[in-house]
């Protein structure tokens, strides 16, 4: 029998797990997103696919974000997965689906799975008729012509633009801006579920709910570049991609089971493959998030709540433990794929089952071994009164939520076209997407999307008419343009007006740039902007908090400004160039220093006071500003336009002083062929 001693010990020690348990939920919340940020983030990544992936859109090619992005994680060091496939081909697992397709529009590609292991396939082209791409990655096999998974990832590699192209897996990867990892494949699409899956649909009794299962069966499946290792067509067979079906899941996971799927990322980081190299790390975030999908589904922690989310991570880590000792991790769709059968087996099984098993006797201290936990652990065990809140909205301030929105939105609104009709589309697209139930973070990104679509249509008007139309169709177009730079400087953000002014400068309205001019400098000024993540919080909250995101992106958050393959103003256009011969797209530029460009420029031609003022102000901030008012990341671009200016004005000493400057910094916006140009051209 047990003594009321017992049960008073026994209820303190679940007291104690429990408030461990909410101080790792919080810490999580803070580490991973709270539910608010991460709904966010997803909204607006899925906005904008579903705005690139409209049949208006017309698009040749379709694309989705994956990975842990696409699930609504923003690690440190993470890569950015995004699939692309072809509108054109189709996959079919037997001829009777023939039937849904046009086979003189659609190149129809049959999956012959009979020799292959669960979960691969080879991908027969029947009638010989594809892109020139597809055709060219083929070989002959079993006297028909089958895509080579490998020749297709050569293929696509010398193809797309990405700087530092090097094949992974099935992805090739390359870094954009020098910063941020891409992984890209070039994969196939099928519109029918798998006949190896259909036993997944079967086994969702409890979850995922029904309408998540059906959704999932509708839209297929995906076909990525890389065959089995031990497969006997390694060289040209293709896994089995079901990236889609899997981000739906984690969407449809509740706070608790997201953050425990975070949890074993984070332990599977900072812990188990701590200290290894990258040959000797065999397990992968995709095994924890296998292990979680597996937990969920078979009910084996009745309850996710933020009180019990460590028992949650017990119950997956004991499922890792398990499948290492038996060698067999089944794929969540279709079992029969064991996904250790390539790695995961002899003297690495052992040593892997030794090291995971000495963790598992430390019992839940081993969270211990974590830096970006055990800190959360540490102050209850140090604390045991320590009375802890998991409410999001006391966990994050407005402020800080915010700022994730907004920086989300900077992160996605890139919009590269260099064709009129496009525009077009893309405008009647949003027109068509703002007639269904939106969120508001869906709102506020088609604001900034419809924003970089009217300041790009207007240069592009610009620059194809004003040297071959009438004056008539001139006038008509110009008053088009500035409509649409006016309406962005009303629904996008505090610095879109500076495109104002640039296009009054290309158009030789210079009185009318220093207008705009002198009115973004006011709203520059003012003190409670949100720029980057700088922003004076309680300032910030006294002059925007409680308002709509549309109405405090109007009103206090600034972007870098972003040039793209349009040339907006002719003395960057060296620069744009450079960009263009090293594979980017996108000129980077702080507002401030645009600004006092644009006030330079302008000056010279109607009061030359101003122009040395605003030289000396440009100067200033550039030598002055540094992680301030000049962002750390584009003062490549900074140092260069000081330098343009000088150079201008005939002060060459300075001139070639500044573009030294330039090529010092981080390369970010690959500028460095025209800084050495202007360097030579100066003839000292």
């Amino acid at each position: 029998l047990k003594s009321p001693a017992m049960d008073s010990s026994m209820a303190k020690q679940k007291m104690a797990v429990r408030s461990i348990s909410e101080s790792v939920y919080v810490g999580m919340c803070l580490k991973m997103g709270t539910p608010q940020q991460v709904a966010s983030r997803r909204d607006i990544v899925d906005i904008k696919e579903m705005l690139e992936n409209n049949e208006m859109m017309k698009n040749p090619s379709r694309v989705m974000l994956s990975g842990s992005r696409r699930e609504g994680f923003r690690l440190h060091g993470s890569d950015k997965d995004t699939m692309y496939w072809g509108n054109d081909h189709r996959v079919i697992w037997d001829f009777s689906q023939v039937q849904f397709y046009n086979t003189q529009e659609d190149a129809v590609i049959l999956c012959d799975s009979s020799e292959s292991p669960p979960g691969f396939t080879l991908l027969w082209l029947p009638m010989e008729r594809a892109t020139s791409e597809v055709l060219s990655a083929c070989v002959r096999m079993h006297g028909g012509f089958y895509i080579s998974s490998l020749k297709y990832r050569e293929v696509m590699k010398s193809i797309i633009r990405l700087s530092s192209k090097t094949i992974h897996g099935p992805c090739s990867s390359g870094l954009y801006n020098g910063v941020l990892e891409y992984d890209e494949a070039h994969c196939f699409v099928s519109d029918f579920w798998p006949p190896s899956a259909y036993s997944w649909i079967d086994r969702c009794q409890l979850w995922p709910p029904s309408h998540v299962v059906n959704d999932i069966v509708r839209n297929g499946c995906h076909f990525v570049a890389i065959g089995h290792k031990l497969g006997y067509h390694l060289d040209n067979e293709w896994r089995v991609s079901f990236s889609q079906a899997e981000y739906k899941l984690v969407y449809s996971m509740n706070p608790t089971q997201f953050l425990t799927y975070g949890l074993l990322k984070l332990f599977l980081k900072e812990t188990i493959n701590k200290g290894l190299r990258d040959e000797d790390k065999l397990l992968c975030s995709y095994h924890m998030k296998t292990a979680v999908f597996w937990a969920i589904q078979q009910n084996t922690q009745p309850h996710w709540r933020p009180q019990n989310i460590l028992g949650g991570f017990w119950v997956c880590f004991k499922l890792l433990l398990k499948w290492v000792y038996e060698g067999v991790c089944p794929n969540f769709f279709i079992p029969e794929n064991n996904m250790f059968l390539s790695n995961i087996y002899g003297d690495a099984q052992k040593t892997l089952f030794t090291r995971l098993y000495r963790l598992y006797k430390t019992g839940i201290t081993l969270l211990l071994h974590s830096p970006s936990i055990s800190s959360y652990i540490t102050n209850v065990l140090c604390n045991p009164r320590l009375a802890i809140c998991t409410d999001e909205l006391i966990l994050t301030s407005e402020v800080e939520v915010d700022e994730d929105i907004f920086g989300e939105i900077e992160t996605n609104d890139s919009i590269c076209t260099l064709d009129i009709h496009f525009c077009e589309r893309y405008l009647h697209t949003v027109e068509q997407l703002l007639s269904l139930p939106l969120t508001q973070y869906h709102i506020v990104m088609l604001q900034k999307l419809t924003a970089a679509i009217f300041q790009n249509t207007a240069f592009m008007l610009h620059n194809m008419y004003s040297y071959t139309g009438s004056n008539k169709q001139l006038y008509i177009l110009d008053k088009l343009s500035c409509h649409m730079l006016k309406l962005t400087a009303k629904f996008g953000c505090v610095s879109d007006v500076l495109y104002i002014a640039m296009y009054y400068y290309k158009t030789f309205r210079y009185r009318e740039a220093l207008s705009v001019i002198d009115l973004t400098k006011v709203k520059l000024a003012r003190p409670y902007l949100m720029d980057g993540s700088r922003v004076d919080r309680e300032r910030y909250t006294e002059a925007v908090g409680g308002q709509s995101l549309s109405t405090k992106m109007r009103q206090a958050v600034v972007y870098d400004i972003h040039l793209y393959e349009i040339f907006y103003i002719n003395e960057l256009i060296p620069e744009q160039q450079s960009i263009a011969q090293n594979n980017e797209s996108v000129l980077t530029i702080p507002p401030l220093v645009l600004l006092y460009m644009l006030e330079f420029l302008c000056s010279r031609h109607v009061d030359t006071m101003r122009a040395h003022r605003a030289l000396d102000d440009l100067q200033v901030l550039v030598n002055h500003g540094q992680g301030q008012l000049v962002p750390a990341h584009p003062r490549d671009i900074s140092w260069e336009i000081l330098g343009i200016c000088q150079q201008i004005t005939g002060n060459l000493q300075a001139a070639l002083y500044s573009y030294q400057q330039s090529l010092r910094q981080y390369p970010l916006n690959k500028i460095q062929t025209a800084t050495r140009q202007r360097i030579q051209d100066l003839h000292l």
